[in-house]
């Protein structure tokens, strides 16, 4: 499904930071010239006057519940909704069922998204208390899942001593979860009998979330294991990093805690709750200088959809988790038209940083010999997020009546042309990706 194409006229956001009004050249699923007024030949033109020609956004952190969940998403409508919003490539998390955690697991889940998946993907193994020779040696995966916190079953592993041995044997990257299972547990009998849902940011508590990050990062720094902390969504935890972080440990924040906070609850209530949750107003800002400042090294959506049922329940029965791939790149084209970030920012944020992460060649940059997973936006009009427009399967989204700009106009993965002004072609399909030691 691979087609040649002549991107022209587009304003071609460059790896230096540059832009320049051109036009790109695709053969083979390749980026193969890169220029001004380049020569048409037997091949698609697409006219890109008015748009801005970025990299394909890398989601390196999202749950898209196939197998065994697909009521709520499949590989199919999330990778849709990756179309959608401008997402190339995804690296997607274990807690499926059957869970993630032996090689048959992750064979079977690699070729569900190559009979489905829009987009290229990737996979995480997910870690129990047994299951070390599977993390050290299943293929391929881009690293290894804890739950420290906020989970149950098997894939909950959250004490020091269940920790330690996974950090102990082997080299592969280790995305933690962090919050302390031991402080929820308690804090949730303390707090039991109240409905009202903004209290399950009091239940998790920032304290929850400080504790456990500093365990990973003990035990990152004890046997200098590579140690990604996913979503970081307090303040605390930015400034102990500040302090602390070594070279080799990286974390992420998502839209939802540099945009939403407790606030929230009052206009959308369950539909607020979320794994780590949501924090108070201040934690905003300092999430902010961190990621400005490059304590925090990219933005993951942690898309964890369920289904408007399910979100409509009584907290505590409602479950946390909000869909993310098709608003994350306007919402953050958005923060950058209004100033509060530049361009080269979000592209590095959301392309080159979760490509030099997880060591994905090819992948983050409108450069000759990458791969064409490449994006048109329209930074020059607003729209609102309307339920009706969504792909996600679970059929909202948190941000809806937001007027963000940025959305794609065009989504390219490999060359294929998989979405073109709102219209989803079904037939593409993308590749696992592969991850250099």
């Amino acid at each position: 499904m691979t087609s040649d194409l002549l991107i022209r006229q587009a304003e071609i956001f460059l790896p230096d930071g540059d832009i320049l009004l051109g036009d790109v050249r695709v053969k083979q699923g390749k980026i193969a010239e890169i220029g001004t007024n380049l020569e048409v030949g037997d091949e698609r033109i697409i006219d890109a006057q008015g748009l801005t020609l970025l990299p394909g956004v890398i989601d390196p952190q999202v749950h898209f519940r196939e197998p065994g969940l697909e009521y709520k998403e499949d590989l199919f409508t999330a990778s849709c909704a990756c179309v959608m919003g401008g997402v190339t490539s995804f690296l997607e998390m274990p807690n499926t069922r059957p869970l993630t955690t032996t090689q048959e697991a992750l064979d079977d889940k690699l070729y569900r998204a190559s009979q489905k998946s829009l987009v290229n993907y990737g996979f995480f193994m997910g870690a129990t208390a047994d299951n070390l020779d599977d993390l050290r040696d299943a293929n391929p995966s881009c690293g290894i899942k804890i739950f420290m916190g906020s989970s149950h079953g098997a894939l909950l592993v959250s004490t020091e001593e269940q920790i330690e041995p996974i950090f102990a044997k082997g080299s592969r990257l280790i995305a933690v979860h962090a919050e302390d299972q031991g402080r929820i547990v308690e804090r949730k009998k303390e707090f039991h009998g109240i409905t009202n849902p903004a209290i399950h940011s009091t239940i998790q508590d920032e304290t929850a979330a400080l504790n456990a990050t500093k365990l990973a990062l003990k035990l990152s720094k004890k046997y200098q294991r590579r140690l990604h902390i996913l979503h970081l969504s307090t303040g605390i935890e930015a400034e102990y990093l500040r302090e602390h972080k070594p070279s080799w440990v990286s974390t992420e924040v998502t839209p939802q805690h540099l945009l939403l906070n407790t606030d929230a609850y009052e206009t959308i209530g369950t539909f607020a709750q979320m794994n780590p949750p949501l924090r108070s107003p201040e934690n905003n800002d300092i999430l902010w200088k961190a990621l400005m400042d490059g304590v925090i090294d990219c933005i993951a959506t942690d898309h964890a959809p369920h289904t408007l049922e399910e979100k409509a329940k009584e907290y505590p029965n409602s479950p946390s988790g909000m869909p993310g791939v098709e608003t994350s790149l306007p919402l953050m084209l958005t923060e950058h038209k209004k100033g509060r970030c530049t361009l080269a920012h979000v592209v590095k944020w959301m392309c080159s940083a979760p490509a030099k992460l997880y060591n994905i060649p090819n992948k983050g940059a409108i450069a000759l010999d990458y791969d064409a997973d490449i994006i048109l936006v329209d930074l020059k009009n607003h729209r609102p997020v309307l339920r009706e427009n969504l792909q996600t399967k679970c059929g909202w989204s948190p941000f809806e009546g937001w007027s963000l700009t940025g959305f794609p106009v065009y989504t390219i993965v490999g060359g294929q042309v998989a979405m073109e002004k709102g219209i989803i072609n079904t037939e593409v399909r993308g590749k696992a990706l592969s991850f250099d030691a």
